[in-house]
This record gives structure tokens, C-alpha cells and sequence, in this order.
């Protein structure tokens, strides 16, 4: 009205019986609501295929009561929101926090999977699991189909002989975004980092692994069964970690090396205890 005619604010309001307070009105954040702000955030960034509905599911995990509407005006107010229509590479539209590099092991794993056939034309999938770190092959295992809790599984016997590591690095597949494997990072305070759709550089140790295992193992073999396949695949696996030199490790094998490293922290944490001892000459 106010377009069309030369008349104010008020004198629109009073003949659309309109209330002037609405037009003013501009949404604030209000103080109570940033520590939810940063939680929903925290989610946000290690969780980046997650919308309101799936961190509120979180964040009632974590014991926040909070009602999905609420977290919904926080979401967009912070521009979290993804874009549904995404370009034909199924790029994320918000990239969400850095990439940490690991400085240690069992900080960083990561975990993907290589598909291949049998002789008769049957399709397997190879779970592939190693330390970025130390490069070792935790875990290498052949099924015909997998599923989120068959993951989690294989997951846990790793955690079982070696300790869990502080985030793995996945891709998006429903294997790794469903139920089970977020139930199963959250009971044991692992952080799940997800690769951006179309950037395969984001798990770029576990590609340049995959590459490898095609190379000398997949593309030079043909397998009968499943069960021979994952004999193949085990003997690969011990020969890999034990025998293989990488230029990036000093051109010595994941084994050797994560054995030197453990080595020197544990002549480290000996000194240092020898330094800081009441009876120690340097101390006294």
C-alpha cells in the first residue's frame, strides 16, 4: 500500500487493521540460546551431511531437551542450511571446519570401500580400514553385501586389540552415516569427520591405499569365492604392513615405523621421568 499510495506506516496499519508492532519486529538471537547455537555448530562441523531433524536427534542424545523448531530458527539463522539442489558433482555447499592432519597414532584412521568381482561375476566389497599416521592396515575384510552394524563390528574388534582413535575420516556412504555406526562413535567418543560429496582429496590417504590394494592385489588375481578372496586379502594385509616402503616414512614399512615411534616415546616418557625423579642430580 505504502507503494501504490502516499500514505505512512500508521495510516496502512489502521485501514488493514494491521499491527504496526509486526512490521518493526526483527529477530534477535537471544543470549540463552548461544550455548545451544554452539553445540548445534559443534555438530554441524564434524556432521556435514546433517540437517535440524538429525541434530536435534543429537543433541537429545546428549541429554539437551529441545524442540526440533527451535533448533530449526537457529540452523538458518547461523546459514548452516545445505542447498538442496546441489551441481551435478554433489558438492557440499558449506564447507565446515578444517581438516586436522595427525600427528601421532591412532589419532587419525580412515575407512572406505573397494569393490571388485568374483570369476563367476559375483560382487564383493573390501572394507578398508588403516592409521594415516603410521599408514598400517587395520583391518582389511571381504563380505558380499555390508551393512552400518557390520562396520561397527569390524570397528570394534580393531578397537578391541589396538585402543580407539580420536575421528575417523569417511565418506557419506549410508554404511557410515546410518544409526548403528553413530551409536557406535558416540558410546565410544570417537569424532566421525565425513568428506565432502565430490572431493575425494578429503580421504586421500585411504584412496591412494585403495589404488595400491587394486593394483597388487585386485587387478592381479582372480577369486572363486569370498572365502578365498579374504585369505588373499589377509596374507596382502601382513605383507603390506611388514614389507612395504613408503617414501613419505622414511622409505620404511608402516610396521618398522610405528615400532621406531612407539620406541622413541617410550625412551621420552623414560627420560623425562628420570629428570623429574627426587633423587635425580639435575633436580636436587
Amino acid at each position: 500500500m505504502r507503494a501504490h499510495y502516499p500514505v505512512g506506516t500508521k495510516r496502512s496499519c489502521t485501514i488493514l487493521h494491521y499491527n504496526r508492532a509486526t512490521i518493526y519486529y526483527r529477530p534477535r538471537l537471544a543470549a540463552k540460546n548461544a550455548a545451544l547455537l554452539a553445540q548445534i555448530k559443534a555438530i554441524a562441523e564434524t556432521r556435514v551431511h546433517y540437517g535440524y531433524r538429525r541434530i536435534t536427534d543429537r543433541l537429545r542424545m546428549q541429554g539437551v531437551r529441545v524442540n526440533h523448531k527451535h533448533v530449526q530458527r537457529l540452523y538458518r539463522l547461523a546459514g548452516l542450511g545445505l542447498h538442496r539442489r546441489r551441481p551435478r558433482r554433489r558438492r557440499a555447499a558449506v564447507v565446515r571446519g578444517p581438516r586436522i592432519a595427525a600427528t601421532r597414532p591412532n589419532q587419525v584412521w580412515s575407512v572406505d570401500f573397494v569393490h571388485d568381482r568374483l570369476a563367476d561375476c559375483r560382487a564383493i566389497r573390501l572394507l578398508t580400514l588403516i592409521d594415516t599416521y603410521t599408514r598400517e592396515c587395520l583391518a582389511l575384510e571381504v563380505r558380499r553385501s555390508w551393512c552400518s552394524a557390520d562396520v561397527a563390528e569390524v570397528l570394534r574388534q580393531v578397537v578391541a586389540r589396538r585402543g580407539k582413535p580420536h575421528r575417523i575420516t569417511c565418506d557419506n556412504g549410508s554404511e557410515f552415516c546410518a544409526v548403528p555406526m553413530d551409536r557406535w562413535a558416540y558410546f565410544n567418543d570417537v569424532k566421525l569427520d565425513y568428506s565432502r560429496p565430490g572431493k575425494p582429496v578429503d580421504n586421500c590417504y585411504i584412496e591412494s591405499f585403495n589404488a595400491l590394494l587394486r593394483r597388487e592385489l585386485l587387478n592381479a588375481s582372480y577369486f572363486e569365492s569370498p572365502d578365498q578372496a579374504q585369505r588373499a586379502a589377509t596374507k596382502w594385509r601382513h605383507d603390506y604392513n611388514a614389507e612395504h616402503p613408503h617414501s613419505s616414512l622414511g622409505h620404511r614399512s608402516p610396521q618398522s615405523f610405528a615400532q621406531a615411534w612407539f620406541a622413541q616415546a617410550w625412551i621420552a616418557q623414560f627420560d623425562s621421568q628420570i629428570l623429574t625423579h627426587p633423587a635425580c642430580p639435575t633436580t636436587g
